[in-house]
């Protein structure tokens, strides 16, 4: 089996409603999010996926998110933007385009260098 990793660092602001304890109350992160895709065949030039198509696609998604207070976007009206929700909505929205022989195996969201959160399916 096959990995392919790419990461991008972004900040962002968040609020965790609801929540009894500081997180509730308005803060950031830099988070590094990092995306992991995995296949068990090679292209004809000996690729699982070409970095800079994971890379278009994943970083356009982080390109709403950098800089923006998560609770005002619309996927998270609903839903706490905790680290594990970001995970899921990545994952989500990167799995809508699937590649030929790639599949998306996880998304990690660290919130700092000693936590993160992971999604996969």
């Amino acid at each position: 089996m096959f990995t392919v990793q790419v990461e991008k660092t972004i900040a962002c602001a968040h609020r965790l409603f609801g929540y009894a304890g500081p997180c509730e109350n308005l803060h950031g992160h830099n988070y590094r999010i990092v995306v992991i895709y995995k296949g068990s065949r090679l292209d004809e030039f000996g690729m699982l996926v070409d970095f800079s198509d994971v890379k278009k696609r994943f970083f356009a998604i982080l390109d709403r998110l950098d800089h923006s207070y998560l609770n005002e976007l619309p996927e998270f009206k609903e839903v706490s933007p905790s680290a594990e929700n970001i995970a899921r909505l990545i994952y989500t929205e990167l799995s809508a385009t699937p590649f030929e022989l790639a599949k998306l195996d996880e998304v990690q969201v660290w919130e700092t260098p000693t936590q993160m959160a992971t999604y996969r399916e």
